[in-house]
Protein backbone atom coordinates (compact mmCIF):
# COMPACT_ATOMS: atom_id res chain seq x y z
CA UNK A 1 0.00 0.00 0.00
CA UNK A 2 2.96 2.35 0.51
CA UNK A 3 3.41 5.23 3.09
CA UNK A 4 0.60 7.57 3.89
CA UNK A 5 0.50 10.77 2.11
CA UNK A 6 2.94 13.13 3.69
CA UNK A 7 1.44 15.98 5.61
CA UNK A 8 2.87 18.30 8.23
CA UNK A 9 2.10 19.36 11.80
CA UNK A 10 3.66 18.60 15.24
CA UNK A 11 3.59 15.41 16.78
CA UNK A 12 1.43 14.88 19.60
CA UNK A 13 3.23 15.64 22.96
CA UNK A 14 3.60 12.03 24.09
CA UNK A 15 3.92 9.88 21.17
CA UNK A 16 4.24 5.77 21.81
CA UNK A 17 7.66 4.15 21.42
CA UNK A 18 7.88 2.96 17.70
CA UNK A 19 8.75 -0.66 17.47
CA UNK A 20 12.35 -1.32 15.32
CA UNK A 21 11.46 -1.26 11.91
CA UNK A 22 13.16 -4.04 9.45
CA UNK A 23 16.20 -3.12 7.28
CA UNK A 24 15.54 -1.63 3.64
CA UNK A 25 17.09 -4.44 1.48
CA UNK A 26 18.03 -3.93 -2.01
CA UNK A 27 16.73 -0.74 -4.11
CA UNK A 28 13.56 0.26 -3.49
CA UNK A 29 11.42 3.85 -2.70
CA UNK A 30 12.33 5.90 -0.17
CA UNK A 31 10.50 9.13 1.14
CA UNK A 32 12.96 11.88 2.50
CA UNK A 33 11.93 14.81 5.25
CA UNK A 34 13.45 17.81 5.16
CA UNK A 35 13.30 19.33 7.78
CA UNK A 36 13.71 23.11 6.83
CA UNK A 37 13.99 24.52 10.13
CA UNK A 38 14.81 28.32 12.15
CA UNK A 39 16.66 26.87 14.82
CA UNK A 40 17.05 29.25 18.04
CA UNK A 41 20.88 30.52 18.78
CA UNK A 42 22.39 28.66 21.53
CA UNK A 43 19.32 27.10 23.21
CA UNK A 44 19.96 23.71 22.77
CA UNK A 45 16.83 22.48 24.69
CA UNK A 46 14.37 23.79 22.41
CA UNK A 47 15.96 23.15 19.20
CA UNK A 48 16.01 19.07 21.05
CA UNK A 49 12.74 19.39 21.48
CA UNK A 50 11.93 20.56 17.99
CA UNK A 51 13.72 17.82 16.67
CA UNK A 52 12.28 15.03 18.50
CA UNK A 53 8.89 16.25 16.94
CA UNK A 54 9.91 16.44 13.95
CA UNK A 55 11.01 13.48 13.95
CA UNK A 56 7.64 11.75 15.10
CA UNK A 57 5.90 13.67 12.18
CA UNK A 58 8.78 12.61 9.53
CA UNK A 59 7.79 8.83 10.76
CA UNK A 60 3.75 9.51 11.23
CA UNK A 61 4.05 10.75 7.43
CA UNK A 62 5.92 7.56 6.18
CA UNK A 63 9.54 9.18 5.91
CA UNK A 64 12.30 6.72 5.87
CA UNK A 65 15.17 9.60 6.54
CA UNK A 66 14.67 12.68 8.16
CA UNK A 67 17.13 15.35 7.65
CA UNK A 68 17.92 18.55 9.78
CA UNK A 69 20.20 21.72 8.75
CA UNK A 70 24.02 22.29 9.46
CA UNK A 71 24.00 23.10 13.35
CA UNK A 72 20.31 22.57 13.81
CA UNK A 73 20.77 21.63 16.89
CA UNK A 74 22.06 24.78 18.45
CA UNK A 75 22.32 27.56 15.18
CA UNK A 76 24.44 29.11 13.38
CA UNK A 77 26.35 32.51 14.53
CA UNK A 78 27.60 31.20 17.56
CA UNK A 79 30.83 32.34 17.86
CA UNK A 80 32.04 31.90 22.06
CA UNK A 81 28.77 30.64 22.48
CA UNK A 82 29.97 27.19 20.92
CA UNK A 83 31.44 25.81 23.97
CA UNK A 84 28.36 26.24 26.24
CA UNK A 85 26.66 24.33 23.67
CA UNK A 86 29.11 21.74 22.24
CA UNK A 87 28.31 17.96 23.36
CA UNK A 88 30.14 15.30 23.50
CA UNK A 89 29.01 11.66 21.30
CA UNK A 90 28.19 9.98 24.88
CA UNK A 91 26.05 12.96 25.69
CA UNK A 92 22.71 12.22 27.15
CA UNK A 93 21.10 14.34 24.93
CA UNK A 94 22.20 12.69 21.77
CA UNK A 95 21.57 9.37 23.03
CA UNK A 96 17.75 10.31 23.59
CA UNK A 97 17.59 12.11 19.61
CA UNK A 98 19.11 8.57 18.88
CA UNK A 99 16.74 7.15 20.51
CA UNK A 100 13.93 8.25 18.91
CA UNK A 101 15.01 7.30 15.58
CA UNK A 102 13.89 3.60 15.80
CA UNK A 103 12.45 2.38 12.45
CA UNK A 104 14.09 5.12 10.84
CA UNK A 105 16.81 7.09 10.00
CA UNK A 106 17.81 10.83 10.48
CA UNK A 107 20.75 13.07 9.62
CA UNK A 108 21.25 15.63 12.81
CA UNK A 109 24.18 18.68 13.63
CA UNK A 110 25.71 19.86 16.45
CA UNK A 111 28.67 21.22 17.78
CA UNK A 112 30.59 18.06 19.08
CA UNK A 113 33.15 18.05 21.56
CA UNK A 114 36.31 15.89 21.42
CA UNK A 115 37.74 13.95 24.60
CA UNK A 116 40.50 16.77 24.21
CA UNK A 117 38.09 19.55 24.13
CA UNK A 118 38.45 20.85 20.25
CA UNK A 119 35.36 22.21 19.06
CA UNK A 120 33.83 20.44 15.74
CA UNK A 121 30.75 21.22 13.54
CA UNK A 122 29.72 17.61 12.69
CA UNK A 123 26.55 15.95 11.27
CA UNK A 124 25.75 12.17 13.07
CA UNK A 125 23.56 9.70 11.22
CA UNK A 126 21.35 8.27 13.41
CA UNK A 127 19.53 5.10 12.91
CA UNK A 128 17.27 2.49 15.12
CA UNK A 129 17.95 4.16 18.34
CA UNK A 130 21.53 4.39 17.69
CA UNK A 131 24.47 6.77 16.89
CA UNK A 132 25.98 4.82 13.02
CA UNK A 133 27.76 7.69 11.72
CA UNK A 134 29.35 11.07 12.73
CA UNK A 135 31.41 13.52 9.94
CA UNK A 136 33.15 16.67 11.42
CA UNK A 137 33.09 18.94 8.69
CA UNK A 138 36.58 19.73 7.09
CA UNK A 139 36.52 22.79 5.00
CA UNK A 140 35.84 26.05 7.39
CA UNK A 141 35.34 28.88 5.61
CA UNK A 142 37.02 31.82 6.21
CA UNK A 143 36.35 34.57 3.91
CA UNK A 144 33.58 37.14 3.37
CA UNK A 145 31.52 37.08 6.48
CA UNK A 146 32.72 33.87 7.76
CA UNK A 147 34.84 33.01 10.18
CA UNK A 148 34.87 29.38 11.17
CA UNK A 149 38.20 28.30 11.99
CA UNK A 150 38.16 31.18 14.67
CA UNK A 151 36.12 28.95 16.71
CA UNK A 152 36.14 25.35 15.07
CA UNK A 153 38.44 22.44 14.75
CA UNK A 154 38.78 21.22 10.94
CA UNK A 155 38.01 17.15 10.52
CA UNK A 156 40.26 15.41 8.91
CA UNK A 157 38.15 12.19 7.20
CA UNK A 158 35.99 11.83 4.37
CA UNK A 159 33.75 8.75 4.55
CA UNK A 160 30.78 6.88 3.03
CA UNK A 161 28.51 5.04 6.05
CA UNK A 162 26.27 1.50 4.83
CA UNK A 163 22.91 2.34 6.22
CA UNK A 164 19.64 0.62 7.19
CA UNK A 165 17.99 2.08 3.50
CA UNK A 166 19.94 -0.60 1.97
CA UNK A 167 22.38 2.11 0.07
CA UNK A 168 25.12 4.37 1.39
CA UNK A 169 25.07 7.49 2.70
CA UNK A 170 27.38 9.92 1.90
CA UNK A 171 27.90 12.73 4.39
CA UNK A 172 28.77 16.24 4.30
CA UNK A 173 28.31 19.92 5.41
CA UNK A 174 27.93 22.72 3.49
CA UNK A 175 31.38 24.60 2.51
CA UNK A 176 32.33 20.82 1.98
CA UNK A 177 30.58 20.74 -0.88
CA UNK A 178 32.48 24.00 -2.35
CA UNK A 179 35.35 21.62 -3.16
CA UNK A 180 35.20 19.32 -5.45
CA UNK A 181 37.01 15.98 -4.12
CA UNK A 182 34.03 15.98 -1.63
CA UNK A 183 31.18 14.40 -3.44
CA UNK A 184 33.84 12.46 -5.48
CA UNK A 185 35.56 10.70 -2.64
CA UNK A 186 32.03 9.84 -0.83
CA UNK A 187 30.40 8.72 -4.53
CA UNK A 188 33.42 6.42 -4.87
CA UNK A 189 33.50 5.12 -1.47
CA UNK A 190 30.45 3.87 -2.09
CA UNK A 191 27.43 6.72 -1.36
CA UNK A 192 24.06 6.90 -3.35
CA UNK A 193 22.69 9.13 -1.84
CA UNK A 194 24.84 12.04 -0.81
CA UNK A 195 23.44 14.58 1.71
CA UNK A 196 24.35 18.46 2.65
CA UNK A 197 23.32 19.97 5.41
CA UNK A 198 23.65 23.54 5.48
CA UNK A 199 23.41 26.98 7.40
CA UNK A 200 23.53 28.98 3.83
CA UNK A 201 22.91 32.63 4.18
CA UNK A 202 21.69 34.75 1.62
CA UNK A 203 23.96 37.45 -0.25
CA UNK A 204 24.25 38.59 -3.67
CA UNK A 205 20.65 39.96 -3.45
CA UNK A 206 20.93 42.61 -6.30
CA UNK A 207 21.93 39.81 -8.86
CA UNK A 208 19.90 38.32 -11.34
CA UNK A 209 19.57 34.45 -10.96
CA UNK A 210 17.19 32.12 -12.15
CA UNK A 211 15.30 32.16 -8.44
CA UNK A 212 16.36 35.54 -7.68
CA UNK A 213 19.35 34.69 -5.34
CA UNK A 214 22.57 34.62 -6.17
CA UNK A 215 23.76 32.00 -3.54
CA UNK A 216 20.66 29.72 -4.40
CA UNK A 217 21.74 29.96 -7.56
CA UNK A 218 25.27 28.87 -7.49
CA UNK A 219 24.06 25.74 -4.57
CA UNK A 220 22.05 24.77 -7.21
CA UNK A 221 24.23 24.47 -10.22
CA UNK A 222 26.76 22.85 -7.76
CA UNK A 223 24.15 20.42 -6.43
CA UNK A 224 23.26 19.19 -10.50
CA UNK A 225 26.56 18.78 -11.22
CA UNK A 226 27.72 16.80 -8.94
CA UNK A 227 24.59 14.31 -8.60
CA UNK A 228 24.96 13.95 -12.37
CA UNK A 229 28.92 13.18 -12.38
CA UNK A 230 28.25 11.10 -9.59
CA UNK A 231 25.70 9.38 -10.28
CA UNK A 232 23.76 9.61 -6.93
CA UNK A 233 20.82 11.73 -5.50
CA UNK A 234 21.90 14.63 -3.91
CA UNK A 235 19.59 15.71 -0.82
CA UNK A 236 20.70 19.25 0.26
CA UNK A 237 19.07 20.62 3.83
CA UNK A 238 19.56 24.67 4.40
CA UNK A 239 17.70 26.12 7.31
CA UNK A 240 15.84 29.68 7.31
CA UNK A 241 15.22 31.87 9.75
CA UNK A 242 17.63 34.87 10.93
CA UNK A 243 20.74 34.73 13.41
CA UNK A 244 21.42 37.90 14.75
CA UNK A 245 22.73 39.95 11.55
CA UNK A 246 22.39 36.65 8.77
CA UNK A 247 19.14 35.75 7.38
CA UNK A 248 19.25 32.00 6.01
CA UNK A 249 17.17 31.28 2.89
CA UNK A 250 15.89 27.62 3.04
CA UNK A 251 15.34 26.10 -0.57
CA UNK A 252 16.37 22.65 0.34
CA UNK A 253 16.38 20.14 -2.71
CA UNK A 254 16.83 16.61 -3.90
CA UNK A 255 18.30 16.20 -7.20
CA UNK A 256 18.43 12.81 -8.89
CA UNK A 257 21.27 10.47 -10.37
CA UNK A 258 20.70 12.58 -13.69
CA UNK A 259 20.73 15.72 -12.54
CA UNK A 260 17.23 16.83 -12.62
CA UNK A 261 15.32 18.32 -9.18
CA UNK A 262 13.00 16.08 -7.67
CA UNK A 263 11.93 18.30 -5.19
CA UNK A 264 12.55 22.06 -4.39
CA UNK A 265 11.21 23.53 -1.07
CA UNK A 266 10.34 27.27 -0.75
CA UNK A 267 12.92 29.86 0.39
CA UNK A 268 12.35 31.46 3.14
CA UNK A 269 9.57 29.09 4.60
CA UNK A 270 9.89 26.76 7.89
CA UNK A 271 8.54 23.05 7.57
CA UNK A 272 8.84 19.62 7.17
CA UNK A 273 8.98 18.87 3.50
CA UNK A 274 8.55 15.05 1.87
CA UNK A 275 9.65 13.82 -1.06
CA UNK A 276 9.77 10.09 -2.75
CA UNK A 277 12.29 8.94 -4.39
CA UNK A 278 13.43 5.47 -6.15
CA UNK A 279 16.17 4.18 -5.65
CA UNK A 280 16.54 2.17 -8.05
CA UNK A 281 17.25 5.38 -10.57
CA UNK A 282 20.87 5.40 -9.12
CA UNK A 283 21.14 1.68 -11.00
CA UNK A 284 19.61 2.71 -14.03
CA UNK A 285 22.22 5.78 -14.61
CA UNK A 286 25.20 4.09 -13.66
CA UNK A 287 24.68 1.42 -15.37
CA UNK A 288 23.67 3.80 -18.66
CA UNK A 289 26.38 6.08 -18.04
CA UNK A 290 29.33 4.32 -16.11
CA UNK A 291 30.75 7.58 -15.24
CA UNK A 292 31.47 6.36 -11.82
CA UNK A 293 33.08 2.98 -13.09
CA UNK A 294 35.67 5.07 -15.00
CA UNK A 295 37.00 7.12 -12.44
CA UNK A 296 40.78 6.33 -12.30
CA UNK A 297 41.36 6.99 -8.35
CA UNK A 298 44.79 4.95 -8.50
CA UNK A 299 45.94 7.87 -11.14
CA UNK A 300 44.69 10.93 -9.36
CA UNK A 301 45.80 9.50 -5.74
CA UNK A 302 49.61 9.42 -7.64
CA UNK A 303 48.95 12.97 -9.00
CA UNK A 304 47.90 14.47 -5.80
CA UNK A 305 51.44 12.72 -4.06
CA UNK A 306 53.03 14.60 -6.82
CA UNK A 307 51.64 17.66 -5.82
CA UNK A 308 51.63 17.63 -2.29
CA UNK A 309 55.54 16.98 -2.60
CA UNK A 310 56.06 19.47 -5.31
CA UNK A 311 54.23 22.45 -2.92
CA UNK A 312 55.93 21.26 0.06
CA UNK A 313 59.85 21.77 -1.89
CA UNK A 314 60.28 18.52 -1.67
CA UNK A 315 60.37 17.47 -5.29
CA UNK A 316 61.26 19.09 -7.96
CA UNK A 317 58.15 21.09 -9.48
CA UNK A 318 57.33 19.81 -13.24
CA UNK A 319 55.12 22.87 -14.33
CA UNK A 320 57.72 25.34 -12.82
CA UNK A 321 59.73 27.76 -14.17
CA UNK A 322 63.47 26.89 -15.17
CA UNK A 323 65.50 28.53 -12.24
CA UNK A 324 62.61 28.47 -9.67
CA UNK A 325 63.18 27.55 -6.39
CA UNK A 326 61.34 24.75 -4.54
CA UNK A 327 58.13 25.52 -3.35
CA UNK A 328 57.62 28.31 -5.98
CA UNK A 329 56.13 28.50 -9.38
CA UNK A 330 58.59 30.97 -10.77
CA UNK A 331 62.30 32.37 -10.83
CA UNK A 332 63.31 34.70 -7.75
CA UNK A 333 66.01 37.01 -8.79
CA UNK A 334 68.90 36.89 -7.37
Amino acid sequence: AGPPPARRGRAPDAPRPPAVGPRRTGVQPLRIALAQVAPRLGDLEANLARHLELIEEGRDAGAGLVVFPELGLTGYLLQDLASEVAMRLDDPRLASLAGATRGLSAVVSFVEESADHRLFIAAALLEDGELRHVHRKVHLPTYGMFDERRFFAQGAMIRAVPSRLGVGLGLAICEDFWHLSTPQLLALDGAQILVNVSSSPGRDLARTHEVGLGTAGSWRGLMRTYAQLTTTFVVFCNRVGVDESLSFWGGSEVIGPTGAQVFGAPMFDEGLFTVDVDLADVRRERISLPLLRDERPELVAREFRRLVAERAGLAADETAEVGSTPGFDVAVDP
